[in-house]
């Protein structure tokens, strides 16, 4: 007799199993219409899966969130439908739901065309609407892999076959097609809904493999109804305007060319955007009291081995072999083993403590052609990084303090808020469980005294400790991982780093690994699309062009200029014998926050016209006025603070 415990902790009691479908009946019809799948002790199953013993159940309609991963899990099953529908003898291999949407990878001889998406979606909304039941099977292993290698399927096939033994082989029918799954998927595929879209076709390895088959990769998106949906599209199409690369080339501040894949050739005005953050941050972190340091570039591999890097990092490493040395050296990915180093040097004392060492690191990492994204994913890139050796007992008042100048930079770059992630122990890491044990305890326990509330990342940690990950959401809704902040208890031990205690014994430093931008080139991408290349003033490449409507203003508008730049104010001038409307036009597209407009009566008076990006108005100052506003205006936060 299974006593089911609802969220309103009212019990029902069953003389027997009950599925969710009946339990949802017997409460009320409207949850029996309603609901697409339930959750029993926190995981979400079947509707058709039977209740047995005391448990808590809740189910999932259509309004809540968990609802979505549903909706995309049961959307990769109609497309694959619907395409080997069109498409006799494609083969199916793996569909899964991703963030905002769903894929499936295919095996066919011609890969699809994006003019094919349109037919397959039609297709897709039959299969919907004939709302055909989902119905779970277990079937035999030898005769599942029988079946589908007799229908061709040879990649379902091996994925059966690498099954771990003891797992059931659970095949979900939609009507005549049916598919291997795990599960749980709704009622049916009316409950799919129309909210859904196909994007966009790709090439992807099987399994992620190079040197396997190429696949074709159909994407799609799917929500719980037509207005999100429409909200997703508008999203997209507004971040398409806002893409870093289109606006970098209409700015003219950086290009990426095939001789240097995956590094940036920084323009004039890119490298000034790029100083303009970095002294920022110099300044910030010297206030800090962080001590900066710089570290080489190539490291023997001996150093990588001895700190576990070599082994967990090396596919993702540049090496250079000295042939005359017999030596093989490495481009650092990362500065950590480097900094330790210098922690090393010399007899360390526990007055030191906490050493906070910073450096704007120069990294290299190999990643994947296909994986780079303008300079949003790059193979060449420095990191805002910093590494606080200090005592056990000092981790809280550490992550307390990171956790404040993390979150004032971030404000002064306009976000005002941030979620962060706790990413716990992975599958694959150094350190015993006791170290590990430690290690999440005294993260946790940090969070707790820094008022930092998270959620849970499993399985996401680094191989040598638990990290908090800070996550800041842009202009449109998009969220990007930037601040990280590792407890590593590990690191030191490999590296045999030390410090006398105060009871003159040698102990072991913490390791706290941190950095609030990450990559420069990243948050800079992310900086450019969050204002959609409108900075603000202070970080605005050029900050101001003076502009004459008549030539015999050119002597007053360079007047203009050197008052502005003696004032610490980035200015051009545009002197050029061009109408003032093209101008206007041109520095617009530029997107040069202020525009000072001169011409005989300005020169006369000593004035200036002041045109805002984006505005049709001007404002009249005297140039005095309009330089101690500008210059306000000009000044980096930090600085004005300090003020």
């Amino acid at each position: 007799m299974p006593a089911i415990t609802l969220p309103d902790n009212s019990v029902r009691r069953f003389d027997g199993p009950v599925t969710g479908t009946e339990l949802a009946a017997s409460i009320g019809p409207g949850l029996a219409r309603a609901a697409l799948a339930m959750k029993i002790d926190g995981k979400i199953v079947d509707l058709a899966n039977t209740i047995e013993h005391d448990a808590a159940v809740t189910f999932i309609t259509r309004k809540d969130a968990d609802a979505l991963t549903l909706i995309r899990d049961d959307a990769a099953h109609v497309l694959a439908e619907a395409v080997q529908t069109l498409y006799p003898g494609t083969q199916v291999t793996i569909g899964p739901s991703i963030e905002n949407g769903f894929y499936y990878d295919f095996a066919r001889d011609e890969p699809f065309k994006p003019e094919d998406l349109a037919a397959i979606e039609a297709k897709m909304k039959e299969i919907v609407a004939r709302n055909a039941p989902f119905t779970r099977e277990v079937w035999d292993r030898g005769d599942a892999i029988a079946y589908f290698e007799s229908k061709g399927e040879k990649y379902k096939a091996q994925l059966i076959q690498d099954l771990p033994g003891s797992e059931a082989i659970s095949i979900y029918r939609q009507g005549e097609w049916l598919d291997l799954c795990r599960g749980p998927h709704m009622r049916s595929t009316g409950d799919v809904g129309t909210a859904f879209k196909l994007m966009k076709v790709a090439g992807a390895y099987w399994r992620g493999d190079h040197r396997n088959a190429m696949l074709s990769r159909i994407y799609g998106t799917a929500w719980r109804d037509q207005k999100e949906l429409d909200a997703y599209i508008t999203m997209l199409d507004e971040a398409e305007k806002r893409d870093h690369r289109r606006i970098g080339k209409e700015m003219d501040l950086f290009h990426i060319q095939e001789e240097a894949t995956g590094s940036i050739f920084w323009h004039p005005k890119g490298w000034k955007l790029y100083r303009t953050v970095e002294a920022y941050m110099r300044r910030r972190l010297d206030r800090a009291h962080y001590t900066e340091v710089k570290t080489p570039q190539l490291l023997d591999r001996s150093l990588w081995e001895a700190s576990g890097h070599w082994e967990k990092f090396r596919e993702h490493m540049f090496i250079a072999q000295v042939e005359d040395e017999d030596k093989t050296l490495a481009l650092k990915p990362m500065n950590c083993p480097g900094h330790v180093q210098i922690f090393r040097h010399g007899l360390r004392s526990y007055r030191e403590l906490p050493w906070r060492m910073a450096e704007f690191g120069s990294c290299h990492r190999y990643e994947p052609s296909g994986a780079l994204h303008g300079i949003m994913r790059v193979r060449s890139f420095t990191q805002d990084d910093a590494h606080i050796f200090c005592t056990e007992e000092q981790i809280a008042s550490e992550t307390v303090a990171f956790v404040n100048l993390l979150s004032s930079v971030y404000k002064d770059f306009g976000y005002d808020d941030f979620r962060v992630k706790f990413s716990d122990r992975p599958a694959v890491r150094a350190g015993t469980d006791e170290t590990w044990d430690r290690s999440e305890g005294a993260l946790r326990e940090a969070c707790k005294v820094a008022g930092v509330d998270y959620e849970l990342n499993p399985g996401e940690g680094a191989f040598y400790g638990p990290k908090l990950e800070f996550v800041l959401r842009d202009a449109i809704g998009r969220d990007w991982q930037c601040g990280t902040l590792q407890v590593d208890f590990v690191l030191p031990e490999r590296l045999d780093a030390e410090y006398v205690a105060e009871d003159g014994a040698r102990h072991r430093p913490v390791m706290l690994h941190r950095a609030i931008l990450g990559s420069f080139e990243r948050f800079l991408g992310i900086l450019i699309e969050n204002y959609a290349g409108r900075f603000p003033m202070w970080l605005a490449p050029v900050q101001v062009v003076v502009a004459t409507i008549v030539s015999d203003a050119n002597d007053y508008a360079e007047e203009v200029a050197e008052a502005l730049r003696a004032r610490g104010i980035e200015v051009k001038t545009d002197t050029r014998n061009e109408k003032i409307n093209a101008k206007v036009r041109e520095h617009s597209l530029a997107r040069v926050p202020a525009l000072l407009v001169v011409g005989r009566r300005e020169a006369e008076q000593k004035t200036v016209a002041i045109r805002r990006l984006g505005s049709q108005d001007q404002t009249v100052l005297s140039l005095d006025e309009a330089v101690a506003a500008l210059a306000r205006e000009a000044t980096p936060p930090d600085l004005m603070a300090a003020t």
